[in-house]
């Protein structure tokens, strides 16, 4: 069953969970994703960034839709951190039900002004936005960013910014960073900071970049208001690891052999989250 974020994130928003967004790169990841999911009862969202799309292709998304579209279980498809209106629309077109526009690292009026259009392009074909405010740290390259120099979203800038854009759903930065942190860095979630952007925002909360945080603080996260959390580290890391460990096996080749052992330590990873964010047997809401 295939929805748009607006509508499946409402329903959590309504019944205090959140729903993981799995990053899938290949359709082993994919289908593994969805067997959990259906397994658990869960809602899902799907979520592609366009480095993603570029390596599985256009050509794809269509079996995944075709997947998502035979399932029991609500699910979206959706473009995560789209940098472009070229992407988004290339992404409508491909049949994404829901898209980011990552503007968080442009001067603010011009976050404004590309994630406004972008609603506007969106909303007309019934397709949802994500947007983003505040930067969230980075540890998937050299140039890592620091807890202490990430950019946390203004509350009241938050509201200004949901009303004039008119997006769906809003990524916010309190203390999160993309990939695995380095042992000597611990993060830390403000969670007050969480409260007061939802004192002036009403639209459901996203939270990229989750991987490291403890698991008493993403519970805490959505205990106080998130609704949709990011996961692609943790399950690629599973998933890869388990690979690397198969292939020591010099004399294996084909692909149904290498890969189902390590969709299942992706989906051992995938329940623990599904589990931690309360979304457990949450499809049967909708």
């Amino acid at each position: 069953m295939i929805l748009n974020m607006k509508d499946l994130l409402q329903v959590a928003r309504e019944n205090g969970f959140a729903i993981p967004a799995f990053n899938i790169s290949d359709y082993s990841m994919f289908n593994g994703i969805m067997e959990i999911c259906e397994e658990k009862n869960a809602p899902v969202i799907i979520a592609i960034h366009p480095d993603e799309l570029k390596h599985i292709t256009s050509e794809m998304v269509k079996g995944i839709l075709e997947r998502v579209n035979n399932s029991k279980i609500p699910a979206v498809i959706h473009l995560d951190h789209g940098a472009s209106i070229d992407q988004i629309i290339n992404a409508i077109r491909t049949g994404f039900t829901s898209v980011m526009i990552d503007g968080s690292l442009l001067q603010y009026e011009d976050n404004v002004d590309i994630c406004k259009k972008v609603c506007d392009l969106a909303h007309a074909v019934g397709v949802s936005v994500e947007g983003e405010l505040g930067t969230i740290g980075n540890t998937d390259s050299t140039e890592t960013t620091a807890p202490e120099d990430i950019l946390y979203t203004n509350p009241i800038q938050a509201r200004d910014f949901a009303e004039r854009t008119g997006i769906d759903c809003l990524a916010v930065a309190i203390g999160t960073c993309h990939g695995i942190y380095p042992k000597d860095k611990v993060p830390k979630l403000r969670i007050d900071i969480l409260d007061d952007i939802r004192k002036e925002v009403s639209i459901p909360l996203v939270l990229h970049g989750g991987s490291s945080n403890k698991d008493s603080e993403i519970e805490k996260a959505v205990e106080h208001g998130v609704n949709k959390i990011n996961i692609s580290s943790d399950i690629k890391v599973a998933y890869y690891n388990k690979m690397r460990e198969v292939l020591k096996d010099e004399s294996l080749r084909e692909p149904n052999v290498i890969q189902p052992p390590c969709v299942e330590e992706m989906k051992k990873i995938a329940a623990e989250k599904i589990k931690l964010f309360k979304a457990e047997n949450m499809a049967m809401l909708y």
